[in-house]
Formats: structure tokens, C-alpha cells, sequence
């Protein structure tokens, strides 16, 4: 596979690049091109490729922060240049005829929308087209696959994707990508294929640890309209902090722990033993009340209800769906009312205790995924991602191991809610000490 400036150089060298006129958006969209060309008919990101639909927002790389800068989006957002298809015959050829307010936040900073990826089938679980760039036998990740899938071969720096349960960490971890699921209500979801109100999350994917600072900046919401953000994010102040200041930093095993491969268990423990011996970095073993078990169950339960509730027209097409959404679908409809309000109930009480248990942490390290990609068809091992979706906490992914085979797996770092800039200031600070890679994991041909 030949290289790509996209995994070379951050958004941030791009964006400077392209400010000094060393390179031209055309450019840029030359390089998509020659990638997609080059491994497209082997990895299937993209449902819809066509950066000539030549649509701009901002024309100054002096005012427009993402300027010139090629994505990916996720085929649930919805965009007028277009079809949003979210993954299913069903919806074949449907174009929404506007663009999800996120995707409008990011043309009007500049970025170049280049196409949509692919997705699985209502951002749900069935496995897509998609291929593994490191492994076509294995799987890419679950619903945000063909972003990271897209990301990883260097077809785009970024390319947007969401987690209702871990499709932004799973992807990224078995791509080997970093993938970022901010804080829950960071991002705004208008325009955007609603499966669970209280777990919907968006995010994005990217080559490089120092452009999430950059792409979250741009796709959150800012202002007094959006009170939660205004009082804990823009009221707060943001980071950089000092960099002298001393980090306490958590490491949480869970109630999965004993499910990973392992080898993903001790590249782990070698992570939080490196971090400790690093200066300005204290870290502490988090132990897991029994409280937070149902952590699971009680996403399972608001998951499957919400899709009985939400595709009910869709069940009406059973031979155009998935046998996996089918039995989910079929799982929501046997929950009850009072059930399904439990376990909203319950959802409550673990966001505030996660909150209350990652008080006294700057950030926290975790399992990314309990291995590295399985097989297609094979379904992945239990890991905590869903655990930090349901508690609407901000996670990143990086894009850290290799297994015995030599497939990607990465960590994942999470933090209170509306801790994101704070997690991405550890982060960067734990990339320039060389413990985090700056990029993504090349892919081996």
C-alpha cells in the first residue's frame, strides 16, 4: 500500500501546509482519489465516493480552521450532495435533500466533504462489506467500519462515525485508528439516524492524536442555547493547563475484565506500569463497585426496547432485514414499559456513579477491546465500551498494540463527563513523552 500524506501529517501540519501554499486543496483531493483507486475494490469504505461535488464553505485557510481538510461521513448523517441509505435496502437511494447540522459545522470550517461510508444496517450490528485493512478475514469493527476502515488506509484524515454501544472504540481498536466518542451532548444529533435517545453518540475517527482536539472544536456546540456544554465546558475554561501540573490517573479493570484475550489484559498493565514511571503521571487501581455489574443488562434492555420502538415501519420490510436486527427488534418488543423506564432509571444512577467514581482522576485507562479483530462472523469478546457509552462519558481510542498475529488493538482513555478537553490535553501530553503513538498502526502488505 502506497503512503498518504493523511497518515503522515496531523490535520494541524495540513491545515499550516496548506496556509503557506505548500500544498492546494486539489491536492488534497488528488490524494483521496489515488487511495480510493488503489485499495477501494478491496477494503469497500465507501458507499458513495465523489469529492468533485466540489462543496465549500469557508474559502480562507486564514478564517476557516479546517481548511481544505478532505472527511468521510458515516452514512446515518444525513446530507443533501448525497443519499443517506443507513445501511439498508430499505432505504435505498433516499437523499434527506439537507445535511446534519454537524456536517454543515465542519463544511462551514472548511472541511471537504468526499463521500459517505459504509455502514452496518441502521448503525446496528449486522457486519457490512466492509474489510479489515490489516486482515480481510477479520472484521473492521462494528457500524462506524468503513470509517475507520477509510481512515486507516489514508483514503481521508478523519471521517465521522457514532456509538450507541461501541461502534467508535471497536473500529478504531481493530483498524487501528484513533476514534474519539465525546462527552454525551457534545455533538449535536439533528440530521442524524436516531436508534436510543439516551445512548446515541457521536464522533469521529482520525490518523493522528493531535487532530481530535481540532475536529472537536469545530463539530460541538458552543453557547448559552446549549446550557449543559455552556456551564461545564465554555463557563469551565478549557485546556491547555500547566504542564507541570501532576496527573492522577485511574486504571479500571471492570466487570469484563476477566473476559479479554490475555494478551490484551497485560498490554494493559505494561500501559498503566509505563504511564506510572512517567513523570507528572500518578496512577491509581480504581476498584469497580459490584453496583455498576448491570451495566450490560441495563444497555441491553434500553437498546433493544428503543429499536422495537423506533423501526417499527422498517419491520413491516422482514425480508429486507437482518436476522440480527430482526431478533433484537424482537428481544424490544418482549420488554415492557416498566421495564424499559427501570432500566432508563437505572442509567441514571450508574451515570452518576461513574461520575462520582472518576471525581477524584484526571482521566481514566481502560480496556479498548478484549482483543484484536475476530474473525468475520465471529462476535467480538465483551469490553468496556458500552459500560462508558451508557454512562455518557468521553472516551478516545488509541491506536496502541499488536497481537500475537500482528493484528491491531488499542487502550481506551475515558474521563468524568465534559472532561473531554482535559482527557485530550493528558493524551497529547502522554504522546509528546512517546507512551502514546502520535499516528495510526501501519497497515503490513
Amino acid at each position: 500500500m502506497s503512503q498518504s500524506i493523511f497518515l503522515e501529517k496531523s490535520i494541524p501540519e495540513i491545515v499550516q501546509l496548506l496556509k503557506t501554499h505548500e500544498l492546494s486543496t486539489n491536492d488534497l483531493i488528488r490524494v483521496c482519489e489515488r487511495v480510493v483507486q488503489e485499495n477501494e475494490d478491496k477494503i469497500k469504505a465507501w458507499v458513495r465516493f465523489n469529492p468533485n461535488e466540489k462543496i465549500y464553505g469557508l474559502a480562507s485557510p486564514d478564517i476557516a480552521p479546517l481548511y481544505g481538510i478532505p472527511f468521510g461521513i458515516k452514512d446515518i448523517f444525513n446530507t443533501s450532495a448525497f443519499p443517506t441509505q443507513m445501511g439498508s435496502p430499505i432505504w435505498e437511494g433516499f437523499t434527506p435533500g439537507n445535511n446534519a447540522r454537524i456536517v454543515d459545522s465542519l463544511i462551514w470550517a472548511g472541511a471537504i466533504p468526499v463521500g459517505k461510508t459504509v455502514t452496518a444496517e441502521f448503525a446496528v450490528h449486522a457486519l457490512n462489506e466492509t474489510r479489515n485493512p490489516h486482515d480481510p478475514t477479520r472484521t473492521p469493527g462494528t457500524s462506524s467500519s468503513g470509517s475507520a476502515a477509510a481512515v486507516a488506509c489514508g483514503m481521508v484524515p478523519f471521517a465521522l462515525g457514532s456509538q450507541t454501544a461501541g461502534s467508535i472504540v471497536r473500529p478504531a481498536s481493530f483498524c487501528g485508528v484513533w476514534g474519539m466518542k465525546p462527552t454525551f451532548g457534545m455533538l449535536p444529533r439533528t440530521g442524524v439516524l436516531k436508534t436510543t435517545d439516551s445512548l446515541d453518540t457521536l464522533g469521529f475517527l482520525a490518523a493522528h492524536a493531535t487532530s481530535l482536539r481540532k475536529i472537536l472544536d469545530v463539530t460541538r456546540v458552543t453557547g448559552p442555547n446549549y446550557p449543559f456544554v455552556y456551564k461545564n465546558v465554555d463557563s469551565a475554561g478549557s485546556y491547555p493547563k500547566s504542564k507541570n501540573r501532576t496527573w492522577r490517573v485511574g486504571f479500571v479493570k471492570t466487570h469484563i475484565w476477566h473476559n479479554a484475550e490475555d494478551y490484551a489484559q497485560k498490554a494493559i498493565l505494561d500501559l498503566v506500569g509505563k504511564i506510572s514511571r512517567t513523570d507528572n503521571f500518578e496512577v491509581e487501581e480504581i476498584i469497580w463497585p459490584n453496583s455498576l455489574h448491570e451495566a450490560h443488562r441495563v444497555h441491553s434492555v434500553i437498546y433493544t426496547k428503543s429499536l422495537a420502538y423506533y423501526f417499527k415501519n422498517e419491520a413491516a420490510h422482514s425480508s429486507k432485514i437482518s436476522p440480527v436486527m430482526l431478533k433484537m427488534m424482537q428481544e424490544g418488543e418482549g420488554i415492557s414499559i416498566d421495564e424499559y423506564h427501570s432500566a432508563l432509571r437505572q442509567q441514571e444512577y450508574m451515570i452518576d456513579e461513574i461520575d462520582r467514581i472518576f471525581s477524584d482522576y484526571d482521566f481514566v485507562v481502560s480496556l479498548g477491546t478484549g482483543s484484536s479483530a475476530p474473525l468475520r462472523g465471529v462476535e467480538e469478546l465483551p469490553d468496556p465500551s458500552l459500560i462508558w457509552t451508557l454512562g455518557h462519558v468521553p472516551s478516545v481510542a488509541a491506536p496502541l498494540f499488536r497481537c500475537p498475529d500482528g493484528l491491531p488493538f488499542g487502550a481506551q482513555f475515558v474521563a468524568r463527563r465534559w472532561s473531554d478537553y482535559k482527557l485530550l490535553q493528558g493524551i497529547e501530553e502522554l504522546v509528546a513523552a512517546g507512551i502514546l503513538p502520535v499516528g495510526s498502526q501501519i497497515i503490513k502488505v
